[in-house]
């Protein structure tokens, strides 16, 4: 469901329940104050489902943050009884000349505000989970459907890349006697066929194997485009315990060569990656070659963020910033 399709299911929902709710009033002709009061509560219901339903489950309850949890659920309360109290102690009597609590007791006061408080947690914390249920239930069918594809791609493509993968070597074993450096390149791009018909039992693979392609990939360029070729590439805290799915950081590497300069030495293509304390922080930043005629993104970010929610739902944080000189990727895994 689209943004402005959820928006005017929103409204319709509000519309009909005021409409119920104020319908009754027009037809019993409840006097002015009565009707503002009520009013003025349903008013801050509203705020308090929305600062339920956009802040305090999406951050808390979906991930488990208990303590989290039941600090944004006080604040949301606090708002409730705050604006009430602005409204109808503040704002009435300055208008109308009219209140709601100066004659009554702390006590009523106190569990007035939590009755009416705490039905639209209740009723935010029910639409937010039917929601969650329905978008899970959508996820699951996306993955369900591109296990599919992903196996009717598979052996659709099984014969051809080991057959190009064994001619490879062939040519390798062919051009070891003519030049040293046509052999290189022939058994670097070797290694990339063979790291890209792997396959492993959980869908995932070994970092150092993912870092060791990537530097593959790098040291195949380099030999097309030396001695102006500048990569500062840096590697830090990777265990060898250390897994993630196969061929996810590839495309940021292949964007920033293919929209980058690579020969300038003063700002040269930045790889880092760091993983420490199960978290990887994976950044590529590069000055962009305004020369280029291809403005095309190039990775494809609506399929690396298909890729991302579909294998690390909840787990990751992709950045892309981009200050007219310099692009630069950031994305954040809990391995």
């Amino acid at each position: 469901m689209k943004r402005y399709q959820i928006v005017l299911f929103h409204f319709l929902c509000w519309a009909t329940f005021l409409g119920y709710l104020y319908g009754g009033y027009l037809l019993k002709k409840v006097q002015f104050g009565d009707a503002a009061l009520e009013f003025s509560i349903t008013l801050v219901q509203m705020v308090e489902f929305y600062i339920c339903f956009l802040w305090v489950y999406p951050n808390y309850l979906k991930r488990g943050k208990v303590l989290q949890l039941i600090g944004g659920l006080l604040i949301a309360m606090s708002a409730f009884i705050l604006l009430r109290y602005l409204i109808e102690e503040v704002l009435y009597p300055k208008w109308f000349g009219f209140g709601n609590y100066f004659s009554s007791s702390t006590y009523n006061y106190i569990t007035n505000n939590i009755y009416y408080g705490t039905s639209f947690i209740v009723v935010s914390a029910a639409i937010y989970g039917v929601q969650y249920t329905f978008k899970s239930e959508q996820t699951n069918r996306k993955l369900k459907d591109e296990v599919v594809k992903a196996e009717l791609s598979f052996l659709k493509s099984q014969i051809n890349p080991h057959f190009l993968y064994n001619t490879l070597n062939y040519i390798y074993s062919l051009a070891i006697p003519v030049s040293d450096q046509l052999a290189n390149a022939v058994l670097r791009l070797s290694d990339l066929m063979r790291y890209t018909l792997a396959d492993s039992a959980n869908g995932k693979v070994q970092l150092i194997k993912e870092l060791e392609y990537i530097k593959s990939y790098i040291a195949l360029l380099k030999m097309r485009f030396e001695p102006v070729f500048y990569v500062d590439f840096k590697v830090i805290g990777v265990m060898a315990s250390d897994e993630i799915a196969p061929l996810l950081l590839i495309p940021f590497v292949e964007n920033a060569f293919k929209h980058g300069v690579i020969n300038d030495d003063k700002q040269p293509v930045r790889i880092t990656l760091k993983a420490q304390n199960g978290k990887l922080n994976f950044e590529v930043s590069n000055k962009i070659n305004h020369a280029q005629k291809d403005y095309s993104s190039g990775i494809g970010l609506i399929n690396i963020d298909r890729r991302l929610d579909l294998i690390y739902p909840d787990q990751h944080e992709l950045l892309i910033s981009n200050n007219g000189n310099t692009y630069k990727s950031t994305l954040i895994i809990n391995l």
